[in-house]
Formats: structure tokens, C-alpha cells, sequence
């Protein structure tokens, strides 16, 4: 499909000037999507657990901060969005499904339907179909979308137009058929666990420090860690339609927001990316530093990843006190 946005307008459209939307008109608020209200909420409580001195450790602290950058940067910025979505390089399959695996334990969805959402996005950004504006409400967009009914993001058509490309891959199709993704995530809470306990019992010696360990490792490793990749993602869809700067022109709120950008590792460059999404880089300025881009880099440097599309030089000429950006490659910005 390709997108409205390719083109840098002189000036911004109609749509940035009106600050409110409706619910999307396939919405039902009084319908609750009582499977991820439970579970976003559960999780939250579960994460609570942390205040608790007991289920405390070090180790579990640090699984955190390096699960944010394993499963939230590996497996939702460079998979489920660069990869997957806008198919911004390529990689061999083995690498991609790894990685598609690690952000599914980010539980987001099956990468199916986050890239279906995401591509819908795309196409109606921060217009009355925008599944997730905060042009709505700051809420809306941050996460009180995921609570209601949306018939829209339930139709089988929203797979045929959206993400038809990754079912043919019957990896992808067994994560929907079932609700395979929402099984790996128990078996990978599992893994967090009986690890832990295994390695606290062999270094205390006693096995109720193997479960306090084990119970440290899946309160900060697992819960914790969701929780921080889950707002951050949010963060993305709320705060970068709402507050920031601008380096392009394009017909929607997008913008760059420096905070989210770095929390993000680079997805918070977000009016970068609106104006040209099929881009695998999103920090477009010397100082927008995109921890995502290098690591796509780095996987080049092995032969990991290839065809990587970089920003568009026309594009970046075009930019509101943007330098030129040298590339040896120019695309259409284009989304999947």
C-alpha cells in the first residue's frame, strides 16, 4: 500500500489543526475486550510484587534493564516494526522468528495482528480510523484502546489487507491459529522461573532460596520488564502524536520527542519515521541517536541483515533544517 505521506507538504494539513477526534466508528466503548483488560491489568498488579522485599534481587533488576533492550528492542523496534512491518532489511528467517519469538514474550500480540494494527495506523494516522490517536485522548492512544471492542481490528479482512504477507509463513499463522503467542509467554515465564530456582538452590543450598530466587527472576525479569516495554511502546503512540518537534511536514501529529526517543531506542523519532516509514533508520539529526538503527547495523557487519533501506536523500532535502543525509540508496516512503 502506499502511503499519503510520502509527499513533504508546505504546510501542515487540516488534520494537525483539529486537536479531538471521535472513537474510531467501529468502536463499541461498552464492549469490553475482557482477555486483554484482565491481562494488561494482571500484570500490572503482578508487577507490583517488586515493593515486596523478599522477591528482591539484584539479578532480577538487571534482567530487567537488559530484557527492555532483548525482548522490548530486539523484538518489537527491530522485528515487529522495522522488519516485519515495513519490511526496512532482511535477514535470514531463522534470525527473523528468534526475534519475532523474543517480541512476542513482550506480549503485544501475535505479530500478525500487531502488524495489521500498525499498517492501519499507518494509512489513517491520527484520522477517525486511527485504531490508537490521543487525538481522542491522551488514555485512548496510550492504551484505553486495547480494552474495547474495535470490530475493525477483529475482521478476518483486516489479515487479508493488512498482514496477508506474514501468514503465508506458517510460523506466523500457527502464533495466531489458538493463541499460540499467548502460550509461549507462560512457557517463557516458566523458563524465568524454574531457572532461577534451579541456580538459587544450587548457590544457597536450600530450597525455598531456589524459590525465592526463581519468584525475584519472574517478578522483575518477566512482570516488571513487560510493564516498562508495554508503556514505552504506548509511549510512542500517545506522547509522539502530541508533543515534540517536527523535522517534516507530513498530514498527521507526529512528532519527535527526545525523551521517548531515547527510552525508545529510536522509535520515539517518531514524525522522522511517519515521513518516511519504510526508512530502517529513525534518527535522521546527528543527535538522534537510534540504539535500533546501530543494531541493525551491527547484524549487517556479521551479513545478518541486507537490503536495508535508508532515509531518503530527496526527503531529507526537502526537511525543515535538516542536512542532507548521504545515502547510496533512495526508496519511496512506503508502507507495507
Amino acid at each position: 500500500m502506499a502511503s499519503e505521506i510520502a509527499t513533504v507538504e508546505s504546510k501542515p494539513s487540516a488534520k494537525t489543526e483539529s486537536r479531538r477526534l471521535p472513537y474510531p466508528a467501529t468502536v463499541n466503548t461498552h464492549k469490553i475486550e475482557w482477555l486483554y483488560a484482565l491481562g494488561v491489568w494482571g500484570v500490572h498488579v503482578l508487577a507490583l510484587l517488586a515493593f515486596v522485599p523478599w522477591l528482591f534481587s539484584w539479578t532480577g533488576v538487571i534482567l530487567a534493564g537488559l530484557g527492555c533492550y532483548v525482548f522490548g528492542t530486539l523484538g518489537i523496534n527491530l522485528c515487529y516494526h522495522r522488519l516485519l512491518t515495513h519490511r526496512g532489511f532482511a535477514c535470514p528467517k531463522w534470525l527473523e522468528h528468534t526475534f519475532a519469538t523474543l517480541g512476542v514474550c513482550c506480549l503485544q500480540d501475535s505479530p500478525a495482528r500487531w502488524v495489521a494494527i500498525h499498517r492501519l495506523h499507518h494509512q489513517h494516522s491520527d484520522d477517525q480510523p486511527d485504531p490508537h490517536s490521543p487525538l481522542v485522548s491522551f488514555y485512548w492512544g496510550h492504551m484505553g484502546w486495547l480494552f474495547v471492542e474495535n470490530q475493525e481490528l477483529q475482521r478476518l479482512p483486516m489479515y487479508e489487507r493488512y498482514s496477508r504477507d506474514l501468514l503465508r509463513d506458517p510460523f506466523y499463522l500457527k502464533l495466531v491459529r489458538k493463541r499460540m503467542w499467548v502460550w509461549v509467554n507462560f512457557m517463557h515465564w516458566a523458563v524465568f522461573y524454574f531457572a532461577g530456582v534451579a541456580i538459587g538452590w544450587l548457590t544457597t543450598g536450600e530450597f525455598l532460596g531456589g524459590v525465592q530466587f526463581g519468584l525475584s527472576l519472574l517478578v522483575w525479569g518477566v512482570f516488571v520488564r513487560t510493564v516498562l516495554v508495554w508503556h514505552i511502546t504506548w509511549s510512542v503512540n500517545s506522547i509522539t502524536h502530541l508533543w515534540g518537534y517536527r523535522n517534516y511536514h507530513t498530514d498527521e501529529d507526529s512528532k519527535n520527542n527526545v525523551l521517548i526517543g531515547l527510552i525508545s531506542n529510536g522509535e520515539g523519532w517518531h514524525n522522522n519515521h511517519h515521513a518516511d516509514p519504510r526508512s530502517a533508520r529513525h534518527g535522521h539529526r546527528w543527535w538522534e541517536f537510534d540504539v535500533t538503527w546501530l543494531t541493525i547495523k551491527v547484524l549487517s557487519w556479521f551479513g545478518l541483515a541486507w537490503d536495508i533501506v535508508q532515509p531518503n536523500a530527496r526527503l531529507a532535502r526537502k526537511a525543515v533544517d535538516v542536512p542532507p543525509i548521504q545515502t547510496h540508496q533512495e526508496n519511496p516512503a512506503v508502507v507495507e
